[in-house]
């Protein structure tokens, strides 16, 4: 495979498994086609034209050539400067690294994740929040989110990539959308009952198993074992922690419970007095699963995959 079919393909898997309907999201596609072609020459020199068949501005090319051919790839969560680093040694010693694949954005896609968090607005239409009133709890949000990126120096790992000549990549919500599509699915058909049920479940599920060894398996966060579990909502895709106002508005719609990624303590305690339990997965196990079924579409092509870096890999397609 290429750099561009392996760009190409986690695109089409995120957009599979968008929470949004395909149909909506090409239809985003086409008002920013739309968009573009009416902006000024020199306006379109700055626009990232990835974005008329991309609509994750966090997953990105971020070095490289889109035809240099890939045989075998380091991929992990977080790729920074260290496991570039790591990437040339592995080439030095008779393992040659084609690319790079980080989960978390860098770059680029790390200053563009903002955009992302509109997928949550369709996430909390989903469950009954009325559209109108998910878009105005987001805004300030996204807003918030927006200028904490600002600051940040995001070109840290592509600079290392860079001078090493590795090309790099990130796929972050396109493998979010599938851990969410996954576990959604399958909890739906399981209808766990209480919270104990629930935890029990998602340990059957390998990445979460593996995370238990190390501490970091599903915890319940608010409420008990043997509260009912209700409605299940499982909240793993959009860039990163929504509005807080969002559990209020979830309570009223008749969500009972939230599977989350991770959760900051202010989130928390909105759930806890809007009484909606919350049962953390866990951060590596359940970014590990997105990317897990991402890599099985590689590893089924051909493509070699070195874990590091948190990824807890586990292969369901041989």
């Amino acid at each position: 495979m290429k750099i561009r079919d392996i760009y190409e393909l986690a695109v089409q898997k995120g957009i599979e498994n968008d929470p949004r309907s395909r149909e909506a999201v090409l239809k985003l596609l086409e008002k920013e086609q739309k968009n573009f072609n009416e902006l000024k020459e020199d306006e379109k020199k700055e626009y990232d034209q990835d974005r008329l068949f991309n609509p994750y501005g966090d997953t990105r090319v971020l070095f490289g050539e889109p035809e240099h051919e890939v045989n075998r790839v380091l991929t992990g969560i977080d790729m920074e400067a260290a496991e570039v680093l790591l990437a040339d040694r592995l080439t030095a010693r008779g393992q040659p690294v084609d690319l790079i694949i980080a989960h978390h954005p860098e770059g680029k896609a790390m200053s563009a994740l903002y955009q992302v968090m509109k997928i949550q607005e369709d996430v909390l239409a989903g469950f009954g929040v009325p559209i109108n009133v998910a878009e105005g709890i987001m805004a300030s949000r996204i807003s918030e989110v927006k200028r904490g990126l600002l600051p940040l120096n995001h070109n840290r790992a592509v600079d290392a990539a860079r001078l090493l000549g590795i090309p790099l990549m990130c796929v972050h919500t396109a493998a979010d959308n599938l851990v969410q599509y996954y576990l959604q699915n399958i909890i739906n058909e399981e209808k766990p009952e209480t919270l104990e049920e629930l935890i029990k479940f998602m340990k059957s599920i390998p990445e979460y198993a593996e995370a238990v060894k190390y501490n970091a398996g599903p915890v319940i966060v608010v409420g008990g074992k043997e509260k009912r579990a209700g409605r299940i909502m499982v909240d793993m895709t959009g860039g990163t922690s929504g509005s807080e106002d969002a559990y209020a508005k979830l309570a009223v719609a008749g969500v009972g419970t939230l599977v989350v990624m991770h959760i900051g303590e202010k989130h928390r305690k909105e759930a806890e007095k809007n009484h909606i339990n919350v049962i953390i997965a866990g951060h590596m196990a359940s970014d590990s699963l997105g990317m897990n079924l991402f890599l099985d579409e590689l590893a089924q092509r051909g493509i070699e995959v070195i874990p590091c870096s948190g990824l807890l890999r586990y292969v369901r397609k041989e």
